[in-house]
C-alpha cells in the first residue's frame, strides 16, 4: 500500500483514555507518510476506537463500524479500544477489517497495510496476560497549543463487580516515569501549558513498577520541566490518594486545585455489593479532611444509580451523602448490566425507567448544588487557560474545573490569565482577565 497521499480518520468513541490512545495511533500513521482526515471525511482508512463501558457503547461502537462501512465501501476499517477487545469476533461481522483491540496498537500501520492487500486481519491478544505499558506517544499537532493529555498508566485490578473495564483492559500497567516525563518536555517545549494526567486506575501509578515510583513522584517530576504552567490529576480513587500527593496539591499552585473522587453509591450496603474498596465514613471523612487542608479545592465524582438491589430507601441514603458532600460536579450513569461481571447474575436488578428517573433525580441536585458552588466565585479571581474561542470571547477552564468566559481585548489562546469573576452562567462562569500569568 502506497502511504503517500493517503488519508487516515479517526472516530472515538468513549473516554479520555481512548482519545490518548486515538492521538497516538493518529501520530503513528502521520509518522509513515498519512495525513489527517478530519472524522468522517473522505479517507482511505478509518480506525474507530470503540468503548464497552455500558451497553450502549457496546451497540453505539457497532453502529458506528457499519455506518463508516456502508459510506465507505472500499476503505480500510480498523477497529481499537475496549469493545474490540471483548467481542472481536461480533466486530469483524461489522465488516471490520483490522481488529486490535486494546494491545498491539504499535502495529497497527502495519496492519492496515497488509489488510488492503485483502486480508481481514483479527490480532487481539489475550489481554489478562499482558503485563507491561504499550508506551505510545503523542506527536504535537497543529496551532492550539494548550492542554495535552498524557497517558501513564493501563489496567486495573480492582474488580468491582459491575465493571468490565478490567477484562478490556488487564491487569495494572505503569509507564516508566522518564518515559512520561520525556514527552511532558517535548509538550512543553512546543508550547503545551497544562499537562494532564490520565489512565484507567490513576492512583495506582506505580506500584507495579516496584523501584518507588507514584503518582506524587510523577508529579515532582513534572514540575521540574520548564514551561509547564499547571498540572491537572484525571480520576483517582479515593483509597489511593497518598499524603504527599495532598502535600503536593496543598503547597504548589501549579498543580490544579482541583480532585475527581469516584463514590459510585452513598449507600454501604450498595458500595459492599459493588466490591468498592472504603465505606462511606472512610469517604466522608477523607473530604472533610482535603477540604480542611486545601481551601477551595473543587471535588467532582462518579456515581452509578439502579444498582442491583438498590432499593428507594438506599437511593435515598445516596441523596443524603451527595448533599452532605456537596461535590460541584457529578457524572451520573444508569447501572449498566455487562456480561462477564458479577453483577450481572445479581437478583433484585432495577427496570431501565427507575433507573432515568434516578438519574433524573441526581442531576436536579447536582444542578443546584453545582451552581452554588460556582456562585462563591463572583467577585473572586481565578487562573483560567484560554482554550477556544466561542461568539468573540475564549475561554478556558480554571484551576476548579469550572468553564470561564473571558472578557479582555488582549486575551490570546493558550495564555493563562488571572480572570476576576463577575458573574454565573448556565454552566458556567464569566470574567475579565486582569493579567496575564
Amino acid at each position: 500500500m502506497q502511504t503517500k497521499g493517503k488519508r487516515v480518520a479517526f472516530i472515538t468513541l468513549g473516554c479520555k483514555v481512548n482519545q490518548y490512545d486515538s492521538d497516538a495511533m493518529r501520530s503513528l500513521f502521520l509518522r509513515r507518510g498519512y495525513t489527517a482526515a478530519e472524522g468522517e471525511e473522505e479517507a482511505d482508512v478509518y480506525v474507530i476506537n470503540t468503548c464497552s463501558v455500558t451497553s450502549v457503547g457496546d451497540k453505539k461502537s457497532r453502529q458506528t463500524i457499519r455506518r463508516i462501512r456502508r459510506a465507505h465501501p472500499d476503505a480500510v476499517i480498523a477497529a481499537a479500544g475496549c469493545y474490540a477487545q471483548l467481542a472481536p469476533e461480533e466486530v469483524e461481522k461489522t465488516g471490520c477489517d483490522v481488529i486490535v483491540g486494546n494491545h498491539n496498537r504499535n502495529h497497527i500501520v502495519d496492519y492496515v497495510e497488509e489488510a488492503a492487500r485483502g486480508r481481514v486481519l483479527n490480532e487481539v491478544s489475550d489481554i489478562m496476560k499482558v503485563s507491561e505499558f504499550e508506551n505510545l506517544t503523542v506527536d504535537p499537532e497543529g496551532e492550539e497549543k494548550t492542554r495535552a493529555f498524557i497517558k501513564v498508566q493501563e489496567g486495573c485490578d480492582n474488580y468491582c463487580t459491575f465493571c468490565i473495564i478490567p477484562y478490556a483492559r488487564g491487569r495494572l500497567k505503569s509507564r516508566r516515569q522518564e518515559d512520561a516525563v520525556a514527552e511532558a518536555a517535548l509538550l512543553a517545549a512546543k508550547g503545551y501549558r497544562e499537562i494532564v494526567l490520565t489512565g484507567i486506575h490513576l492512583g495506582n501509578y506505580g506500584r507495579d513498577l516496584h523501584d518507588g515510583t507514584s503518582l506524587s513522584t510523577l508529579v515532582s517530576a513534572l514540575l521540574a520541566i520548564p514551561g509547564i504552567a499547571r498540572i491537572r490529576l484525571g480520576s483517582i480513587e479515593s483509597v489511593e490518594l497518598s499524603d504527599e500527593l495532598i502535600r503536593i496539591i496543598q503547597t504548589e499552585d501549579r498543580v490544579c486545585s482541583h480532585l475527581h473522587l469516584p463514590l459510585q453509591s452513598g449507600s454501604d450496603t450498595v458500595l459492599r455489593r459493588m466490591n468498592r474498596h472504603y465505606r462511606l465514613q472512610e469517604f466522608i471523612d477523607l473530604i472533610d479532611g482535603l477540604r480542611e487542608k486545601i481551601p477551595g479545592l473543587a471535588l467532582t465524582t462518579d456515581l452509578i444509580v439502579g444498582f442491583p438491589g438498590e432499593t428507594e430507601e438506599l437511593f435515598c441514603e445516596t441523596l443524603d451523602t451527595l448533599r452532605r458532600l456537596r461535590f460541584s460536579g457529578i457524572h451520573v450513569f444508569p447501572y449498566s448490566r455487562r456480561t462477564g461481571t458479577p453483577a450481572a447474575s445479581y437478583p433484585d436488578q432495577i427496570s431501565a425507567a427507575v433507573k432515568k428517573e434516578r438519574v433524573h433525580r441526581v442531576e436536579t441536585l447536582e444542578k443546584d448544588i453545582s451552581r452554588e458552588f460556582r456562585s462563591a466565585f463572583v467577585g473572586k479571581t481565578v487562573r483560567v487557560l484560554a482554550e477556544e474561542e466561542k461568539d468573540g470571547l475564549f475561554e478556558g477552564l480554571s484551576d476548579e474545573y469550572i468553564r470561564v468566559r473571558i472578557q479582555g481585548a488582549q486575551v490570546r489562546r493558550g495564555g493563562l490569565y488571572r480572570v476576576r469573576i463577575e458573574s454565573v452562567t448556565e454552566n458556567g462562569l464569566t470574567g475579565t482577565a486582569e493579567e496575564e500569568l
